[in-house]
Order: structure tokens, then C-alpha cells, then sequence
């Protein structure tokens, strides 16, 4: 009989992701530093565990038409299909058609940093995507339509009482479309993930496994991001 235990692995796997974000936090005294440091927890977590086709990374989101997102915490994008990706002076700029995902990073969850994240959401998914037909052995294909961009928030806490109580249902309601987050982890309390027609909250388990296991499947559903028009871009030459 196998020595090895699969629960134990998973939950070995949460368990790192919540010490090290509860270290930091106790550690880190200076706002800006604390936050870094879990933005930075966040985004090793996703990295190593994602499949490699997906990238992730601290971003602005760009689109042919020459508009800006937010800078984002955490941005999933395609590296595979996306003929490039932008780099000045130490920040990343990630084409809006690559986009998969989008995550604000936080200490805590409660209402500002919610809105906060639904306005970090909003400033991806107003962005203009650009989708070509695929050419393939038999022809084209007609273009891919544009999936959701997925949006959410990842914290180490909650400063509601109990965490998925009546205060974050309510506030997530009453996000508009837009702005609507698809996902939550809160690593000491649980996780919550929007269905067809409610969201479900799961309080306590392993929080941060659960939701990568949530996002991944998420993903998968997405299949590959659209087929960019470089000559979109390319206008802003002349």
C-alpha cells in the first residue's frame, strides 16, 4: 500500500499558500510592502500550478484601439497564441485579446476591496478585442467568438463576520455585469465561484486548492483565446 495520501498532498498544497501569506502579512509592516508580498505569493502560486500554455503576470491590459486598462495584479494570459507582449521600464503590457483572467490580490476581503476589484474587472473587459477567422488544413474557420474574461479577488481573510455572510452577498448583487466577479478565495475561510444563476460559497476546506481547481476547469472550458489581428496594432506604426 502506497505511503502517500492525496488529501494530504492537496491539503499540503493549501497549506503553504495560506502560512506564507499569514507570515508575510505579520511580517511586513508597511502597507505597500505587505501588499506587494502577497500579490507576489499569489502570482508564484498560479505559476507554478497552472498548465504552461498559461502565463501570469503583474499588468496593463492594451487593445488595437489604443485604450488602457488598470494595472492589474494578476493577469492569466495566452504566451502561445499572442504574437507579443509588451515590456517598458519594468511593467508588462498583455494585448486585451490574450486575456483569460483577471485577479486583484489583497490583505483582506470586505467592501471596498470588492468594489475595488469590480472596477479593476471592468477596465479589462471594456477593452475592444480583435478576432480573425483560423486558418486550418480545410480553409478558414469562422473567427472565435470572445469568451468572458474572468475576473475575481484573492485575499488571506475577511473582515465580515461570518466571511460569506449576508455583506458579500449583497455586495457582489449588486455589481453590475461589467464589473462582476466570477471567483473568490479567501485562504483562512473558503471560496466562492458564480454558477449560471447564483454563487456558490464554500466556507473552510482547503480554500486556495479548491479554487485553483475551479479556475483551472474554468479555463479549460475557454479552450485557446481568439485569433489576434496584428494589423490592428500594427496601424499605430504610421
Amino acid at each position: 500500500m502506497s505511503e502517500w495520501s492525496l488529501p494530504d498532498l492537496l491539503d499540503g498544497m493549501h497549506q503553504g499558500i495560506q502560512q506564507r501569506l499569514a507570515i508575510a502579512r505579520a511580517l511586513f509592516k508597511h502597507p505597500v510592502m505587505k501588499g506587494d508580498a502577497s500579490e507576489t505569493i499569489w502570482l508564484e502560486f498560479l505559476r507554478l500550478y497552472l498548465p504552461a500554455r498559461y502565463q501570469v503576470t503583474r499588468a496593463v491590459v492594451v487593445d488595437s484601439k489604443g485604450q488602457f486598462s488598470e494595472q492589474i495584479d494578476i493577469v492569466i494570459h495566452d504566451r502561445q497564441y499572442t504574437p507579443f507582449i509588451f515590456q517598458q521600464e519594468g511593467q508588462t503590457f498583455v494585448p486585451a485579446e490574450s486575456v483569460y483572467a483577471v485577479f486583484e490580490a489583497k490583505q483582506s476581503l470586505n467592501a471596498t476591496q470588492l468594489t475595488y476589484a469590480a472596477d479593476k474587472a471592468a477596465s479589462v473587459r471594456k477593452l475592444f478585442r480583435t478576432s480573425l477567422p483560423v486558418p486550418n488544413v480545410y480553409g478558414k474557420a469562422a473567427p472565435k467568438p470572445l469568451h468572458p474574461i474572468l475576473a475575481g479577488i484573492l485575499t488571506l481573510e475577511s473582515d465580515w463576520s461570518p466571511a460569506f455572510g449576508a455583506p458579500l452577498i449583497n455586495g457582489l448583487a449588486a455589481l453590475d455585469e461589467t464589473g462582476q466577479l466570477d471567483m473568490g478565495a479567501v485562504a483562512a475561510q473558503g471560496m466562492f465561484a458564480r454558477g449560471e444563476n447564483a454563487y456558490a460559497f464554500t466556507a473552510g476546506g482547503m480554500p486556495t486548492t479548491a479554487f485553483l481547481f475551479e479556475l483551472i476547469a474554468r479555463l479549460q472550458e475557454m479552450a485557446t483565446v481568439p485569433m489576434i489581428d496584428v494589423r490592428a496594432y500594427a496601424a499605430w506604426l504610421s
